[in-house]
This record gives structure tokens, C-alpha cells and sequence, in this order.
């Protein structure tokens, strides 16, 4: 299978090493001459057999918007476009509408794995028709985690379901990175006592029952800077923790944890952030490859 990926920064370069590992031919384009295959979006539609795969990879909102409006003009009916960034899921229905005018197909997908994909593949949440999603299992297949393919990767339903599914999982993630960040704080408070925070981490990631993976790379912050000193704790905020809230407000569901996790964030943007910031401020660092603010 021969496809095209637009967006070619941390996570689209990363995922292009590993379409290309398994067997996965793939074209890119970006704007940065150092890193793209073609000089633009026409040579790289032309370059592509037909029906024509599209991943966009791009900043969701206004650019990812001008990437679809650009390849509705380009591809031609029965094509794909792959939206794989962390575009809201309203938006893929509006795209969608938009490119079929042109009879041209969309697909959205929900991707998790960050800076580590490459190595351990990316956990995959799509969107769309079965007949599109079926074409598309070998690029989600050389994408996903080896190991039965329901544990890395779901079908969740029609078009906006992949990234709405993300959209939760980026809630969920929020929650659980201010609750480790919180029990750092105590423990290093307690120095009286806890003689050694990281070690006490490092102890809780096998046969316990707050094992996961962001644990493990919690551990290595800390291994890498037991005090955080080199960091301050400032953290962002994707679009994503909003969406969610917003949506629970509309459909009545209560999500107070989720909910304080994400005010939690805006708390380290004040002056003197916590430690328990700078925690999640590495966390994303570490997963993600999220920029941070070094101490001055």
C-alpha cells in the first residue's frame, strides 16, 4: 500500500518511519524542505496510485481546515483523507460534508503514543465507514502495537468517533497524571520520612495496582531529575480536556476528577507553580515530547 502523509513534525515523522518499517509505502509532504519527500501538495497527489490515501498530520483548527479545503480540490472521487490529528469531532463531520461534494471519503483517527510510537506503535481510535476502515487496515495494522489487534486499536464508530474517543482518553490521561503528580508532592514534602521519592515510584510499577506506563515514565523524570529543579511547573492544556468538559456539561454526565485535573493546569501558570506541576509538566515532556520551561 502506497499513501500520503501531510505534517511531518515530532509525531508524522515518527509515523512515517514506522509505515515505511512495515511495509507501508509512504510520500510526505511538509513545509520544511529538510524533512519532506515532494515540494507540495499537488506532486504529492500526483505521486500517489489510485484510490488515493491522504494522512493529515497538522495542528487541528484553522490549518488542519485549510489541508482538507486544499485536498478537496486536488483528489478525486473514491480517494481518502485520513484526519489523524487531535481535531474536535465536530469538525470531522463538517469535513467530511465538505469533501463529499467531491465524492471523495474521510476517515478520522484518534492517535495515542507520542514520542514513543515509532518504537512501540500507537494506539489507534478510527472513525468512519466499515468499507473505508477495512481498506485501511493494513496502514492501522503497521501503525498500531504488535499483539491482538483489539488491545491497540478500535473501530468506535462513524465519522467523529475516533476522535471523540480520543478525546476522553486525553481526560482520563489528565486525571491520572495530576493523581501522581500530587502523591510526588506529598512524598517529597514528608523528607522527614520518605528517604527516597523516586525509589518508592520505581517500587509501585510491578504488582501494584497503580502499575501503568505513565508511572514507569514518572520514574524516569525523576531518575533523570529527582527534584524537577530544571524545569518549572507550567503546564498547557490541549483542546481536548476542554472539549470534554464541555461535552459533559451537555449531556449531564459528572466528571469532577477530569474536571480539577484541568483547573489544576491552569494553577501552575500562576506565579510559584507547585511541585506537583512541575511532575506533570516532565510527565508530558517525557510522553509526548511537549515543550517545557526551564528554570532561568
Amino acid at each position: 500500500m502506497h499513501i500520503g502523509l501531510i505534517g511531518l513534525g515530532k509525531m508524522g515523522n515518527n509515523m512515517r518511519e514506522r509505515l515505511r518499517a512495515n511495509g507501508v509505502q509512504v510520500t510526505g509532504y511538509d513545509h520544511n524542505p529538510a524533512v519532506t519527500d515532494v515540494p507540495s501538495l499537488s506532486e504529492l497527489v500526483s505521486a500517489l496510485p489510485s484510490p488515493r490515501i491522504v494522512w493529515v498530520m497538522v495542528p487541528a483548527g484553522a490549518i488542519t481546515d485549510s489541508v482538507v479545503t486544499d485536498l478537496a480540490e486536488l483528489l478525486a472521487a473514491g480517494d481518502v483523507i485520513i484526519d489523524g490529528g487531535n481535531s474536535r469531532f465536530t469538525d470531522d463531520i463538517r469535513h467530511a460534508e465538505q469533501v463529499a461534494t467531491h465524492g471523495i471519503e474521510y476517515v478520522d483517527a484518534g492517535v495515542s503514543g507520542g514520542v514513543w510510537g515509532v518504537a512501540n506503535g500507537y494506539g489507534l481510535m478510527v472513525g468512519g465507514g466499515k468499507k473505508n476502515i477495512d481498506l485501511l487496515m493494513p496502514v492501522f495494522d503497521a501503525l498500531r502495537p504488535e499483539g491482538p489487534r483489539d488491545e491497540g486499536f478500535v473501530h468506535a464508530g462513524e465519522i467523529g468517533a475516533g476522535h471523540y474517543a480520543k478525546m476522553v482518553h486525553n481526560g482520563i490521561e489528565y486525571s491520572l497524571m495530576q493523581a501522581y503528580a500530587e502523591g510526588y508532592e506529598l512524598l517529597d514534602k514528608r523528607d522527614d520520612i520518605i528517604k527516597d521519592v523516586t525509589g518508592t515510584f520505581k517500587a509501585w510499577q510491578r504488582g501494584t495496582v497503580v502499575r501503568s506506563w505513565l508511572l514507569e515514565l514518572l520514574v524516569r523524570a525523576l531518575e533523570e531529575d529527582p527534584e524537577f529543579a530544571d524545569i518549572e511547573g507550567y503546564v498547557e492544556d490541549s483542546g481536548e480536556g476542554r472539549w470534554m468538559i464541555e461535552e459533559a456539561l451537555a449531556n449531564a454526565v459528572p466528571v469532577p476528577t477530569i474536571s480539577a485535573s484541568i483547573f489544576a493546569r491552569f494553577v501552575s501558570r500562576q506565579p510559584n507553580g507547585s511541585p506537583a506541576m512541575k511532575a506533570v509538566a516532565a510527565l508530558r515532556n517525557q510522553f509526548g515530547g511537549h515543550s517545557v520551561k526551564a528554570v532561568d
